[in-house]
């Protein structure tokens, strides 16, 4: 069991007034189980592909991990045959370890959701809590395939017919009773 615990700032950027999410998971977590808390804590469907875009050590470059170009923690200049570290591998204790603090996550290529994944501390686990969990956020999540920030715009406007009823989304909406991170009980 995890003793500490990443507390990151999930940010939908584009999007004014941000929506935003703020999780506890542990520093154990692969980049693959971010990836589900992503989506339970913005309220996605996972109905697209997604890729989180990390930064090479000593270098402002940011790599792709899940379209075939897997993120390489130690190399400077990857050698061709180098199979690097997939989303499934990858903690979150490896990747922010000081001088990383920030990911790009983008879910709907389509779309293009582009998230700001932020480490604001690392903090000791707190008994009796379940992790991950959501602690605060703001803003309802932009409905699935809605054309993005600019149709995600035009909804909150109230200029767009994606919704039959427009009294049935509200972008003001949120509420941490509704985000289900944990799906089975934490063992005692």
């Amino acid at each position: 069991m995890a003793q500490r615990i990443c507390q990151l700032k999930i940010t939908l950027l584009g999007t004014d007034p941000p929506v935003w999410r703020r999780v506890l998971v542990p520093e154990e977590a692969t980049f693959a189980q971010l990836h589900d808390v992503l989506q339970a804590a913005m309220g996605w469907e996972d109905d697209h592909l997604h890729c989180f875009s990390l930064r090479q050590p000593g270098s402002r470059r940011w790599v792709d991990m899940a379209v075939g170009r897997p993120f390489l923690p130690f190399a400077d200049e990857p050698e061709e045959e180098e199979e690097g570290i997939s989303e499934h591998d990858l903690t979150l204790a490896e990747y922010f370890n000081g001088r990383r603090k920030v990911a790009r996550y983008t879910y709907d290529f389509g779309d293009t959701w582009l998230h700001e994944v932020r480490l604001e501390q690392v903090v000791p686990r707190e008994e009796g809590r379940r992790y991950p969990c959501c602690i605060d956020g703001a803003r309802a999540c932009p409905p699935e395939d809605c054309g993005g920030v600019w149709g995600y715009e035009r909804i909150c406007r109230g200029e767009s017919d994606y919704f039959e009823d427009e009294d049935s989304f509200d972008p003001e909406h949120f509420s941490l009773e509704e985000v289900e991170l944990n799906r089975e009980e934490e063992p005692d």
